[in-house]
């Protein structure tokens, strides 16, 4: 065993690499189930945006394009969904898990041809100055673009549902959709834009897997990325500072115990492997203890002649 191997500043920086795709999925889901939606499709979205952005960067040879084509083909899924929940009025517990096993399967099925492919690399930002500050720079300003994205995107979904009218009106339709639908707002309009964010993120999430995490495709990879994704959100209560400081806590565990791997530790690696999954339930658990209540017509179909 040796542990001075383990290199802190490069373990810090491989967090936020680590975290982006939970926390890109979270923050959609996040905006889902503030608009009352409960989408349980997140796995299956994450693995077809993963797909649909690895083949198209792989095609074009461009990955903001991949990203593009992910955000599109998650949010396309989660139309299904959208159709089936809010216009069909399926059950979103059902329809959620059977998005999720149509996801696997179809990526499964279009990944055939691109396994053993690598695809083109995500330049990183280069910051000028900031980049060759001792340790921070580093830490925090020798990343992809992507990581800042994940970064931007959390401020901007705070801020929205906190300040704007349209994250009132979102917020309004998750708490009591039939008090927002007498106020005159489209609850069904609502929540399919919603949806459809979310698929976008989720989508985006599973593409950072397939083209800067990994970088490669192999059927299955996100790995129950979106069933983590979907704890967060709940753990987090429903808040998007959370989400973050939860996502960025899954990435250090799991890129710790990677490095405690290779570092020969004496500990079955099984019990390792589970630890970020372990360890991230545990302390949100905690943070959660302020009873914050979830949305109150989350998972609650709605029909405007009731």
């Amino acid at each position: 065993m040796d542990l001075s191997s383990i290199n802190p500043i490069l373990l810090l920086a491989s967090l936020m690499v680590a975290a982006t795709p939970i926390l890109l999925a979270a923050l959609g889901e996040l905006v889902s189930e503030r608009a009352g939606v409960l989408n349980l499709g997140v796995e299956g979205m994450m693995i077809t945006g993963a797909i649909c952005g690895f083949a198209i960067a792989v095609e074009t040879g461009s990955p903001v394009v991949g990203f593009a084509a992910a955000a599109a083909g998650g949010a396309l899924l989660s139309l299904l969904f959208a159709l089936l929940t809010q216009l069909a009025l399926a059950n979103q517990v059902a329809s959620g898990l059977a998005l999720t096993l149509f996801g696997l399967g179809l990526s499964a099925l279009l990944g055939q041809s691109y396994v053993g492919i690598r695809p083109p690399a995500t330049a990183k930002l280069d910051i000028p100055l900031l980049g060759d500050i001792p340790v921070l720079g580093p830490v925090l300003f020798s990343h992809d673009w992507m990581v800042y994205f994940g970064l931007a995107l959390t401020l901007a979904v705070w801020a929205a549902l906190k300040y704007s009218r349209a994250g009132l009106i979102l917020r309004a339709v998750g708490e009591n959709h039939d008090a927002a639908h007498a106020l005159g707002y489209n609850v069904v309009g609502v929540r399919i834009l919603a949806i459809l964010f979310g698929g976008a993120c989720a989508g985006l999430g599973g593409a950072y897997l397939s083209l800067v995490r990994v970088p490669q495709w192999t059927e299955g990879m996100t790995a129950g990325a979106g069933w983590i994704a979907l704890a967060l959100v709940v753990f987090a209560s429903w808040k998007a500072g959370r989400v973050l400081l939860g996502a960025y806590l899954f990435g250090g565990v799991t890129v710790l115990q990677l490095n405690l791997q290779a570092a020969g530790v004496d500990i079955p690696v099984e019990y390792l492997s589970m630890s970020p999954y372990l360890i991230t339930i545990l302390v949100l658990v905690i943070l959660s203890a302020d009873r914050s209540r979830a949305p109150g017509s989350l998972g609650r179909i709605f029909h405007a002649s009731r």
